[in-house]
């Protein structure tokens, strides 16, 4: 499986410990992320040693120089360190950065044997199809590998293809000895979108959800992911289409009081995200009906059957691209307030819906949208 080779790669060095000083995590699949990290905790870092083997460091926050001369020190409590470094977009901001990536290049040529460094590149975006990537991630990913890919590591933390997913969850629940029927599989990742991060987690529920019966069915599926997740979703999408704020309210609330764990937030807006895009891409093919839906939208972003009368119904609602383009750009504005760890993430989906489901306001001839009198 292509999406899974990387990963596996990279903990293949982990185990047996024959690492390069440095490397760059590509790409914002968390899942693919937590599991060399749990790699690097159980082989690098003893647990009780962690305070003096695992630092987390951000470059929006700390130099450069202090975080290599940090990784440049033998630590005298610990055999070995990791150095996670977040924030790698800030080594290619504005002006010259060749001094920061000389820097880097210098320590790579001559590093501390007991200590490796993780920079973690998880502003770009890399899709199961790398030729759908967006302009700015691909070159944003061009610039990584052409400079920093000369000495560091690169490894890519990309979304995975439906049938990547799917074997993915036949292999684990074997490895398990729980029989997952294929119908389920292939439910689970449409429902999920493939992202293997809520398909990993709702799948954990499956597992306790069956128990000893020890087989996962379509109607298991059903029952504990559509109907609280998917259904969800297209109900908070109904009533914002509609322009339904209190019942858009109420919908969210149901979501975020059934949801656990801190990425549930960002999971749900990149379901929002994604129902939007099947949106705007319905609105601009003019789709009327369930045939001209399944040639408009490609696998991997297509809908669940059961809500494609529903996403084609609500897509109709908008009377022009411009209002799906404006809801797009709210939602990207979340998902950067929700990136920068607000106090109370519930406050920021309710902003959004709010947003959301604030009527358009009236064109006047000559002014643009953006140039309305407020």
């Amino acid at each position: 499986m292509r999406a899974f080779a990387q990963t596996e790669r990279f903990l293949s060095e982990v185990q047996s410990r024959k690492l390069r000083p440095a490397y760059v995590f590509v790409g914002d699949e968390v899942f693919f992320r937590n599991r060399c990290r749990e790699a690097i905790l159980e082989h690098l870092v003893p647990s009780d040693l962690r305070d003096f083997s695992l630092f987390e460091f951000d470059l929006a926050e700390t130099d450069l120089a202090e975080i290599l001369d940090r990784a440049r020190t033998p630590s005298l409590m610990a055999p070995f360190q990791v150095f996670f470094v977040r924030g790698v977009k800030n080594l290619f901001g504005r002006g010259s950065n060749e001094e920061k990536l000389a820097a880097i290049e210098e320590y790579c040529n001559d590093p501390n044997p007991a200590a490796v460094l993780i920079f973690v590149a998880d502003h770009i975006s890399i899709p199961a199809d790398a030729r759908r990537m967006e302009l700015t991630d691909k070159e944003r990913y061009e610039r990584i590998r052409e400079t920093m890919g000369q000495y560091c590591g690169i490894i890519e933390l990309a979304r995975v293809e439906e049938g990547e997913a799917a074997r993915w969850i036949d292999q684990y629940c074997t490895t398990l000895g729980v029989k997952i029927d294929s119908d389920a599989a292939r439910e689970l990742v449409d429902a999920l979108g493939g992202d293997m991060m809520m398909i990993s987690n709702e799948l954990e529920k499956l597992l306790l959800y069956v128990g000893e019966k020890k087989r996962i069915t379509l109607g298991d599926v059903e029952t504990m992911v559509l109907a609280a997740k998917q259904r969800s979703l297209y109900e908070l999408t109904d009533a914002i289409s509609a322009k339904d704020r209190v019942r858009a309210l109420s919908v969210l609330d149901a979501i975020l009081t059934t949801s656990e764990g801190d990425e549930a937030a960002i999971g749900h807006l990149y379901m929002l995200a994604k129902t939007f895009r099947q949106m705007l891409v319905i609105l601009e093919r003019n789709v009327r009906d369930q045939r001209m839906l399944w040639a408009a939208l490609w696998q991997g972003f297509r809908v669940p059957p059961f809500a494609a009368e529903d996403i084609i119904r609500q897509a109709r609602r908008y009377k022009s691209k411009r209002e799906l383009t404006k809801a797009l750009r709210l939602i990207a504005k979340t998902d950067l307030a929700l990136r920068s760890n607000p106090p109370n993430k519930r406050l920021v989906l309710e902003k959004l819906v709010l947003d959301l489901t604030a009527e358009p306001k009236a064109e006047i001839p000559g002014w643009s949208q953006e140039e309305l009198p407020v």
